[in-house]
């Protein structure tokens, strides 16, 4: 309950600032560059910490940055464009070519293309792994490994890794650590207390929480911060624009009230799904009936909106079943205050073969009316007790 009440103070509080002339959230700099009464004080801009140009700093979005590092008990954060933005600066921050990264399976895809394609090119290997097999993790462990990158949990199958042992088996063996912790948000998990070096969060998702606003952040010490600040947000120059660091600040003021509102909705539904005798699996790690609830308990103080169930492999039929829905709309993405519904799959052995996943996103309506949604069009799709 201390650290509710300490999330609530983090982002609803905002510190007087006479440069600011005492309003009371920080204006949006909506300006490319600053200027310097002489050339003296422009000579000393880097000495004295002065604003020069957008591209490196800005107040508005070093407000955003300030905000997510004490959320997530982070030294220091840089933000991006958007979370792939976020993904590939910190990955390209820790590895070289001839470098080797071990990977969990269920991963992002963008970010799975990334490491399993596109860095390829420039002689960087990945192995993906079950991340929830630590075995598996360090037997994947080669000489060149540079990096373990994690998704905790994933957001289609919500498979866990366990923080702390992956953490620690990284550090014997000089191994950078990055996890994509969006689908918790600072508000239930901190990866960083348990050793992991970077966290990376797409800021379209719960942060912004209004799906008008795109953004990523890296979050870790000063050193490993420094350094992609340095390198990879100025040079490959993804940079988040003032007018969004100020949606997503906003988004924050209001984000550990809709999380517990998204994580009840989900535990209403996912409970509800989980009595249906047609469904074949419900995953959400809220749920005791989840192989790694233990885990999430552990390591987590509460779970996301975001969940998915499987009904079979008639692909048809869930198409039926989700063109009926009427609350939840048809997108990819999530996090945002309207919930979602999307088919996806998953690849099991042999390989090929896929089975059919629906995934769905509770927003923040009423969880009675989203079950009766459900209700109605499974019954009008031909799913039947």
């Amino acid at each position: 309950m201390g650290e509710r009440r300490i999330q609530h103070s983090l982002v609803t509080h905002d510190e007087h600032d006479d440069r600011h002339y005492g309003a009371v959230h920080v204006p949006v700099y909506d300006s490319s560059l600053f200027t310097f009464p002489s050339v003296a004080k422009m000579d000393r801009a880097d000495e004295e910490g002065s604003y020069t140009y957008s591209r490196g700093n800005n107040p508005t979005v070093n407000e955003l940055e300030r905000k997510l590092a004490l959320l997530e008990g982070g030294e220091r954060a840089r933000c991006f464009a958007t979370g792939m933005g976020a993904i590939s600066a910190a990955v390209l921050s820790v590895v070289r070519a001839g470098d080797h990264i071990v990977c969990v399976n269920q991963v992002y895809g963008p970010a799975k293309r990334l490491m399993g394609e596109y860095l390829q090119r420039y002689g960087v290997e990945t192995d993906f792994v079950d991340g929830s097999d630590l075995m598996a993790i360090e037997a994947a462990i080669r000489p060149n490994t540079k990096l373990l990158y994690l998704e905790s949990p994933s957001s289609l199958l919500f498979e866990l890794q366990n923080l702390k042992a992956c953490a620690e088996l990284a550090r014997r063996q000089g191994i950078r650590t990055i996890i994509d912790n969006t689908w918790a948000t600072p508000c239930y998990q901190n990866p960083l207390k348990y050793g992991i070096d970077m966290v990376v969060h797409s800021l379209t998702k719960y942060a912004g929480g209004h799906s008008d606003a795109m953004g990523g952040v890296v979050i870790g010490s000063e050193q490993l911060i420094g350094e992609l600040d340095r390198n990879e947000l100025v040079l490959l120059g993804a940079v988040m624009q003032p007018q969004v660091a100020a949606l997503v600040v906003r988004g924050l003021r209001t984000l550990p009230l809709r999380m517990e509102r998204h994580q009840n909705g989900a535990m209403a539904v996912a409970a509800y799904l989980a009595s249906l005798p047609f469904l074949d699996r419900v995953r959400y790690p809220g749920l005791p009936s989840h192989p790694q609830h233990q885990l999430a308990e552990e390591q987590m103080s509460g779970y996301g909106g975001l969940l998915s169930f499987e009904a079979g492999l008639d692909r048809e039929k869930l198409i039926r079943f989700i063109d009926q829905l009427t609350y939840f709309r048809i997108g990819f993405s999530w996090g945002g205050y309207e919930s979602l519904v999307s088919l996806q799959e998953r690849i099991v052995d042999p390989p090929g073969r896929n089975v059919p996943v629906v995934r769905l996103y509770i927003g923040l309506e009423e969880p009675g009316d989203l079950i009766r949604d459900l209700t109605a069009a499974f019954q009008s799709a031909g799913f039947h007790d």
